[in-house]
């Protein structure tokens, strides 16, 4: 499993990386991409201090200058792997208090998930973005990753 989760990550680094490159090259980057990427990383950082019982630094859609995307992408994901290479319990539950202070708790394994999913969720929709923009996306299939 452990192995597993370090390979999602990785396609999650890869694919947040090809989204950086890209939106550094734009003249002019749709707003709405930088509210979900935004939102991808304050997310993933979310997640990993949850997991780590620590304070957060950034809200749920707080916005990110773009110069500083790649700084706090290499730090998300720094954090995750510790994680995942230090845990010797993926199921032992996670205490948290999610955004609107209701306390939760969750298996590690499906926070870890749950990051690598939520992420994807919100790349498709960047794609979109890019497409309305008269932007041609590349392709970030996990297949395309894995050849």
């Amino acid at each position: 499993m452990k192995g597993f989760l370090q390979q999602l990550f990785d396609y999650n680094f890869y694919c947040n990386k090809k989204i950086i490159g890209q939106c550094s090259g734009l003249d002019k980057v749709p707003d709405n991409c930088i509210r979900l990427f935004s939102h991808i990383l304050n997310a993933h950082h979310i997640w990993n201090q949850r997991m780590m019982q620590s304070p957060t630094d950034f809200g749920v859609w707080d916005l990110h200058d773009i110069n500083t995307w790649e700084d706090i992408h290499y730090d998300n994901q720094r954090t995750s792997f510790e994680i995942v290479s230090n845990t010797d319990d993926l199921e032992q539950r996670v205490e948290y208090t999610n955004s609107k202070g209701a306390g939760h708790s969750n298996q590690l394994k499906d926070i870890l998930f749950h990051i690598i999913n939520h992420s994807t969720h919100h790349r498709g929709q960047i794609m979109v973005e890019f497409r309305n923009a008269g932007i041609e996306p590349e392709p970030l299939d996990y297949v395309y990753y894995k050849k």
